[in-house]
């Protein structure tokens, strides 16, 4: 098994609170991380139907049953956490209950209501290329680092092509293949749990405009317009995808600098194996040449700087920033009011006016903020006019 960049984090979490939550999406590694990180834990699935029939009827006897335990998917029988809240307040032991669920929108309401204040919420994604590679988590306050990266033995087209979800490494599956099938039991079942979805042909189409607008503003409108439902609809679609850990909307910084800026968030999805799998885009060589080459690269290094963030129990402070002129910089990472510019490249080179947009921007008067990061398609870290330029797997 890998080394998560979370462990560190779940165990403290499990330290300190008698209930520890994690959440992510299916085929995350949830369960994996738990067994291992809590060996003496006993472990029950509440997948399994005579399990949770057995939650339901006799939530007690279960519980009482079981010292320390792990309970996966717990959103399946949310009634049992009721019973978890008045266990822990009999017995508040740290790390009694280790907790998994892949549905955010539920199992988030369900704690909220019950385990406030007893537990601990953890978000685990798949995995990082820093996690592939056996490397330390990646430090955006010291971006430049002395130790010597370790190359990827695939290149950037191929691991992007491949994607993050750990049974695709584990196995060394076809990710077209394995992709397929998850994106088809998360709209055949998951979703369903979740939210209303009448036509599962239009939701489809919806993912798939998704999967083509990634790293481009959002326009619910046009993206409901183009596919033949209202607003409201699109919009709770949207929720859906977010909610289940499939996309993230970086909304725009507030910091205008005398600049009048553009108010829509920028949409990404998060996985890009699976944004390969929407676009139907067959293998590595076909995505190097794709037109949307560039936008899938923006949003791997938007997704690697999510999951580095959540991995240490952080909400992401990830922004964007345009102006109404067409000046934007694709990431502002607002370290505690320390603003971080970042652009991603996807070439292996870095031509003479890659780092344009961070020199206008860290140019403008009103702007203290200084330097930045530029993440390109190539395999060396430098300094470039002023800004820190990182090998693709770096970031």
């Amino acid at each position: 098994m890998l080394q998560r960049h979370i462990s560190e984090a779940v165990l403290a979490a499990a330290g300190q609170n008698p209930v520890v939550t994690l959440m992510g999406p299916r085929q995350s590694g949830k369960t994996t991380l738990c067994r291992a990180l809590f060996p003496g834990h006993e472990y029950v699935s509440l997948e399994a139907p005579d399990v949770r029939l057995r939650a339901l009827e006799d939530p007690r006897g279960l519980l009482a049953q079981q010292g320390s335990v792990i309970i996966d998917e717990v959103q399946r029988v949310p009634e049992l956490l009721s019973y978890i809240q008045i266990a822990v307040d009999e017995n508040p032991q740290p790390g009694r209950f280790i907790l998994t669920g892949s549905q955010n929108l539920l199992l988030m309401k369900s704690v909220s209501q019950t385990l406030a204040g007893r537990t601990a919420l953890l978000r685990l994604h798949p995995f990082t290329l820093r996690e592939i590679l056996g490397m330390p988590p990646f430090d955006v306050a010291d971006s430049i680092s002395s130790t010597t990266p370790i190359s990827p033995a695939a290149g950037r087209w191929e691991t992007l092509f491949t994607g993050f979800y750990p049974r695709i490494h584990d196995r060394g599956l076809s990710p077209r293949e394995w992709l397929g099938d998850y994106f088809r039991t998360y709209v055949e079942r998951d979703l369903r749990e979740v939210v209303e979805v009448s036509n599962t042909r239009s939701f489809e189409s919806f993912v798939r405009l998704a999967a083509a607008s990634t790293a481009q503003e959002l326009n619910l409108n046009r993206m409901a317009s183009d596919i033949g439902v209202s607003q409201q609809t699109a919009r709770r679609w949207l929720t859906a995808l977010e909610t289940g850990f499939l996309a993230a909307t970086l909304p725009p910084h507030n910091a205008n600098f005398r600049k009048r800026l553009r108010k829509r968030p920028r949409l990404h999805l998060l996985d890009t194996g699976l944004i390969c799998y929407l676009l139907d885009i067959p293998d590595a060589r076909t995505l190097a040449l794709h037109p949307s080459r560039g936008a899938i690269f923006e949003s791997f290094v938007v997704s690697e700087f999510i999951k580095n963030f959540s991995n240490r129990r952080r909400d992401p402070p990830l922004y964007f920033w345009r102006d109404a002129t067409g000046h934007e910089i694709d990431v502002l990472i607002d370290l505690d009011g320390r603003l971080i510019p970042v652009e991603a490249k996807s070439g292996e080179t870095v031509p003479p006016d890659a780092a344009r947009n961070l020199a206008w921007w860290t140019g403008i008067p009103a702007n203290p903020a200084k330097g930045g990061l530029l993440v390109h398609g190539g395999n060396r870290r430098f300094r470039f006019k002023g800004f820190d330029v990182l090998p693709w797997f770096i970031a």
